[in-house]
């Protein structure tokens, strides 16, 4: 079986040298072409989000490469204000559009006209949770983590690590709980737990650090049996082992998504272990994927950015190194 992958890769490797320099050559024929497609990338997030930042620099890396035009502009979680953007952005005639949602219902207007403008649309980070169905937002692919395989891989960890049993609580503390990345992680968390007969309860905290810590420590105040703590987002993971220490208890924690603080946890042994979803692939992808479409008809693929991957004790270091502009 090894030496089968092997050959196989091989010569998928010496197909792909062998086709790059009539790519390039096609792309340099074409190049003023290409420079006329532009991209707007629109994620729902607030500009001051640090874990968009690898997601951008993979979308401007994506963009430099495929020489094609890139316009970031953010939702600042205002569901109107990303809505008026793509509208904008569809009225002066985008060649393509990536975009992140909040909602399952609130982009199938807009997205479904551009489709039908014949502006190609993909999803990266958050996608419709119907994921491409009849009814759903239009798009042609995601790519992004399937949050509820991941949060289920992390309840288990959890549970086995530090012997969670029956009538245990488990804190879920995130960002904005209606939002479809926080109902699936929160459901494959949920799945874990109730497999053992435990509970957990959630708690928005939104995107302030401080705000979320406040929260995330009042909370732990009024429940001090709480059995762990799984942050279901970059913000209330980062602030998990400080609302902890706060409250006076001693307790484990995990949670999604990576930072430095994040990873100083993990290090430190403080933190179990977070998911990463891998945003520069997020956002890599997305650009590369439409630029392929529209230069050469190349039909966008679904891809899982994250997998069921932990970061953990034991290989953290290679992201604390990364961490910001890739991880």
């Amino acid at each position: 079986m090894r030496i089968t992958k092997a050959i196989g890769a091989t010569i998928a490797l010496s197909i792909l040298l062998g086709l790059a320099p009539a790519a390039r050559a096609a792309d340099a024929d074409h190049k003023d072409e290409w420079s006329k497609i532009n991209i707007l990338f629109v994620p729902w997030s607030q500009s001051s989000n640090p874990f968009f930042e690898a997601v951008i620099s993979g979308a401007k890396d994506a963009a430099a490469q495929q020489g094609v035009n890139l316009d970031v502009q953010f939702g600042e979680e205002d569901q109107q204000h990303q809505l008026g953007i793509l509208e904008t952005g569809i009225a002066n005639k985008v060649t393509g559009i990536a975009v992140n949602i909040s909602d399952d219902n609130a982009y199938i207007d807009v997205l479904c006209n551009a489709m039908k403008q014949n502006i190609p649309v993909v999803t990266f980070n958050i996608d419709d949770s119907r994921h491409g169905a009849a009814g759903s937002t239009c798009r042609l692919a995601f790519m992004g983590q399937n949050f509820a395989d991941a949060g289920y891989v992390l309840g288990k960890r959890m549970i086995e690590e530090h012997h969670l049993k029956k009538g245990d609580v488990v804190f879920t503390p995130v960002e904005a709980p209606q939002a479809t990345y926080a109902v699936q992680r929160h459901a494959g968390v949920q799945k874990a737990l109730e497999e053992i007969g435990a509970t957990s309860e959630i708690l928005g905290t939104g995107n302030d650090h401080a705000q979320a810590l406040n929260l995330m420590t009042q909370y732990l105040l009024g429940h001090p049996k709480t059995s762990a703590v799984i942050g279901l987002g970059q913000t209330p993971t980062s602030q998990a082992v400080q609302s902890i220490k706060d409250a006076g208890l001693k307790i484990p924690s995990a949670g999604f998504d990576v930072s430095k603080e994040i990873l100083d946890n993990i290090a430190n042994g403080e933190l179990t272990a977070a998911v990463d979803q891998q945003p520069y692939s997020q956002g890599y992808y997305a650009v590369t994927q439409l630029a392929l479409y529209l230069k050469y008809g190349l039909y966008p693929s679904e891809m899982d950015t994250g997998g069921k991957g932990l970061i953990d004790k034991t290989n953290y270091k290679l992201a604390e190194k990364w961490a910001g502009p890739v991880r």
